[in-house]
């Protein structure tokens, strides 16, 4: 892959003046357990696709179905040599004091930074078996004063708070965490509690994106846009790969429907009632893929022109961060680098 691409995706592996100029970009590792006896492979082909293509990190997923992501994490961590697992936290699972030692046991044994994805929600049928059924808002109220904790305790502590959802007393935490190896953080921000718990705990808010002409610009504060992306040098091609990879299933439509009627997520039921109103034709923005319950997030499909056409207007709408879907062959990531380096040259970063 072209050097160029790389110096793109990652501003870890830059100079650190064009890093802060730059993009930061993370995959999404594969969570599909069966087949079992492939599940590590998979992986680890997939971390070392994305490093070698530049990606700051990649995303590991959390919810009752799924491997243990720290434990997941840790692989890839121990298979790469700079990737950062990006990984989902979702208080039910853990008391935050849990978090932060394994945050600084990764950091002391490997040092590597890693970075955290605050969870406030999931499947619902996943929660309700863990007898949580806090209310939307309730869950980012406490999600607050759970991300409070840990940054407080990986600052160094010690930290006392008393709050309405959690309580410590003079907690500390060892091994300390070098600055340079404290987490960033990302935290939805597609629903008001959402981004006021983001502003809240100075973490990046994640959006699942309309079309850019539909969206508005960021709210103060970093964001991210979740998205998935099939491009080629030709239009042609990229719908080629993309209806090839992402064919229509009805099954899976009526699935969707099914979700989207016990869910209590914003960012769903908006891409969900896009998804509703089709358009004439073959556009950029894409929710087949959604829609089909093939995937969690809209698509961008074109060629390389046409996709960073789109993602250069989310960078003018403030959006610096950008999670990838899993990738499907390295070659997507290949194709992907492209698309990202001629729209951050449109973008003038």
């Amino acid at each position: 892959m072209a050097h160029l691409a790389t110096s793109v995706l990652s501003p870890a592996a830059v100079p650190a003046k064009a890093s802060k100029a730059g993009l930061e970009v993370f995959s999404t590792c594969p969570s599909a357990l069966e087949p079992a006896e492939t599940y590590k492979d998979r992986i680890i082909r997939a971390a070392r696709w994305s490093e070698r293509a530049g990606c700051a990190g990649m995303l590991v997923y959390t919810d009752n179905s799924l491997a243990d992501p720290w434990l997941v994490s840790q692989i890839l961590i121990e298979h790469t040599r700079s990737l950062c697992p990006l990984v989902a936290v979702q208080p039910v699972y853990m008391h935050p004091y849990s978090v932060a030692k394994m945050i600084a046991t990764l950091a002391f044994i490997y040092e590597r930074r890693i970075w955290l994805n605050m969870v406030a929600g999931g499947f619902k049928n996943d929660l309700a078996a863990l007898n949580d059924n806090s209310p939307h808002d309730d869950r980012y109220a406490r999600l607050i004063e759970y991300t409070t904790i840990i940054q407080s305790l990986l600052e160094g502590g010690p930290v006392t708070l008393r709050g309405q959802f959690y309580g410590v007393t003079n907690l500390t935490l060892h091994p300390r965490v070098p600055p340079e190896l404290r987490p960033g953080l990302l935290m939805s921000g597609s629903s008001e509690a959402g981004l006021r718990a983001a502003q809240a705990t100075r973490a990046v808010a994640v959006k699942y994106p309309e079309p850019p002409e539909s969206n508005t610009p960021a709210e103060s504060g970093p964001s991210a846009v979740r998205i998935g992306i099939v491009t080629r040098p030709r239009s042609e091609a990229a719908w080629k790969a993309a209806l090839t990879r992402f064919p229509p299933d009805r099954k899976g439509q009526l699935t969707r429907q099914l979700a989207t009627k016990v869910s209590d997520s914003v960012w769903h039921k908006r891409l969900a009632e896009i998804g509703r109103h089709p358009v004439d034709g073959r556009r950029t923005y894409w929710l087949d893929p959604f829609e089909n319950y093939q995937t969690n997030c809209p698509y961008l499909v074109g060629s390389y022109q046409e996709v960073a056409g789109e993602l250069a207007r989310y960078v003018a709408l403030g959006h610096r961060t950008f999670i990838l879907d899993i990738p499907a062959a390295e070659e997507e990531l290949e194709h992907t680098a492209i698309a990202f380096q001629t729209a951050s040259q449109r973008a003038g970063l």
